[in-house]
């Protein structure tokens, strides 16, 4: 049988019950809409993943004090007492695999002022290692080195959302900005960021150095602690081994807080890459659940389109028994209808695709998740859709093709 001929009878056969063939094929679309729209956010998480691996770098670590157990309770991150600039000294000199090392202070709250505008963003303390660490670059300008975090002096650096607040009309860099009435030299503007997983805008911030914070702009001190920081940015050497380094640093940590034997640790080491990773486990696995929706929902489709196909094989019996009677051989019957089943399921993939591509753009909007489409992933959906059709329709494609023809002819 000619294929084209095949494919026009079949085409005119579904647009003659148009209603019927839609609900038939209702299935397919649910399911391969369901599994598009599994692809497309876990290649958007996927992505993300990788873009905040590659923020904070992988070989990135951070100690935050905390964690002690006391009276049978673990405390949380700030329930214990806060590291020092010697601390950071210490990791940066006595840790052979510690390639860079930054405390950091932050503050809220604090409105700086320009000779344009004033804006209230998120102000933090750090030592000259902390650009490196996080791998952040300066679009204009330079940062401040560690002559500048000794001296204390009153320098800054703006990241791109808050120099554009500050100075709209651009030339942050050798202007002046107050906080607190304190005049600080912008002496640079980082590269843009963009936003991080949980939404916030990592452009709006301005940079530091820790002393100058400290001492100068907010007057932070807390007894016990000379040259208090709330946490550590590390950056373990390319070619360390990382579990190694987390043990010298532990080690180290000990010592410095004098943490007896057997005592629990009053701070914790945190990989920022497993971190990330261990955070997206969850969504992968509720990707996981919603695919197995997908395939449960692409099998009830199928059988489906094996009920509606059947329904045809009667309703046509006249029609298979003249077709056989004027010589139209089995495989011909066989072909024909096989051939209808897939078309319907390739038009159930179709719709199915746009709807779960809908569906994927309309929740990266209304929740501002990342979503990724590739072709490929499309490509398997529509074979995927015509496979249903091939596995369910092979039964009424076969009993179609086994009918007696002058049984079929006396058929009414």
């Amino acid at each position: 049988m000619n294929i084209a001929a095949a494919l026009s009878v079949a085409l005119t056969a579904l647009r003659v019950n148009a209603l019927r063939s839609f609900l038939a094929i209702l299935g397919v679309v649910i399911g391969v809409g369901a599994v598009i729209a599994t692809i497309a956010m876990a290649e958007g998480a996927r992505v993300a993943v990788e873009e905040q691996i590659n923020s904070m770098g992988a070989n990135v670590l951070m100690l935050r004090p905390g964690s002690a157990d006391r009276g049978g309770r673990r405390g949380g991150s700030g329930t214990s007492r806060f590291f020092s600039d010697a601390d950071v000294e210490a990791l940066r000199q006595s840790v052979p695999a510690v390639a860079g090392a930054s405390g950091v202070i932050f503050t809220q709250g604090i409105s700086a002022v320009s000779e344009f505008d004033n804006w209230t963003t998120n102000v933090q303390g750090v030592h000259p290692d902390y650009f490196e660490i996080r791998d952040w670059p300066l679009a204009e300008g330079a940062a401040f080195t560690g002559a500048d975090v000794e001296r204390g002096e009153r320098v800054i650096v703006l990241g791109l959302s808050a120099a554009n607040e500050l100075f709209p009309q651009g030339g942050a860099v050798g202007a002046t900005v107050r906080m607190n009435d304190v005049p600080l030299t912008v002496l640079g503007v980082l590269s843009e960021r963009g936003q991080s997983s949980w939404g916030q805008d990592q452009d709006d911030v301005i940079f530091v150095p820790v002393t100058t914070l400290r001492d100068r702009v907010t007057g932070m001190n807390w007894p016990g602690v000379r040259d208090p920081v709330f946490m550590i940015w590390l950056e373990v050497a390319a070619g360390a081994e990382m579990s190694w380094a987390e043990q010298d640093i532990e080690e180290l940590m000990r010592v410095r807080r004098e943490l007896p034997p057997g005592a629990e640790d009053d701070f914790s080491l945190r990989n920022m890459a497993e971190a990330i990773e261990a955070r997206n486990e969850t969504e992968r696995v509720l990707g996981f659940m919603l695919a197995a929706v997908g395939g449960i929902s692409l099998l009830i489709g199928g059988i489906g389109i094996m009920n509606i196909m059947l329904v045809s094989v009667t309703e046509r019996t006249r029609e298979i028994g003249l077709r056989l009677a004027v010589g139209a051989r089995r495989r011909d019957i066989r072909f024909q209808f096989l051939l209808e089943a897939v078309s319907l399921c390739a038009a159930g993939g179709v719709l199915g695709l746009g709807a779960g591509l809908g569906a994927a753009f309309a929740l990266e909007r209304a929740a501002d998740i990342q979503v990724g489409v590739s072709a490929l992933s499309a490509v398997v959906a529509i074979v995927a859709s015509m496979a249903i059709g091939v596995v369910f329709g092979f039964y009424p494609a076969l009993r179609a093709s086994r009918l007696d023809p002058i049984e079929a002819l006396r058929h009414e």
